[in-house]
């Protein structure tokens, strides 16, 4: 059976949808890709909009899956984030944005607000 990253990476990013709506965050968009980079999920959770980076790892072998999300990543989500701001119509200066990282490792979820 082939491996196939993008679907696996599918499954735990509708999973980690699932978690999030168990503590009461709306997941407004899942996936949203820009020219430049692509946000997992997007939510709104109370007050906060939320932008938040899902990694996957099965076993440790390759390291904590959090440790794939380098400075260059954050700065392409960030502004992917901009892009989202803009094409959504949020008052960019009256709505608490918050980055959120989320990693899994086996079935484990490592939820990190204002991770970055």
């Amino acid at each position: 059976m082939a491996y196939n990253k993008r679907s696996i990476g599918s499954k735990w990013e509708h999973i980690v949808a699932d978690y999030l709506r168990s503590l009461g965050y709306i997941v407004l968009d899942m996936n949203y890709r820009t020219r430049y980079s692509e946000i997992d999920v997007i939510a709104q959770d109370r007050n906060d909009l939320v932008f938040i980076e899902v990694k996957y790892r099965a076993t440790g072998n390759a390291g904590d899956p959090l440790e794939a999300i380098n400075q260059s990543k954050i700065n392409r989500i960030k502004n992917a984030s901009l892009y989202y701001l803009k094409e959504n119509k949020y008052d960019v200066d009256n709505t608490n944005i918050r980055y959120d990282a989320i990693g899994i490792l086996g079935d484990k979820i490592n939820h990190i607000k204002n991770a970055f």
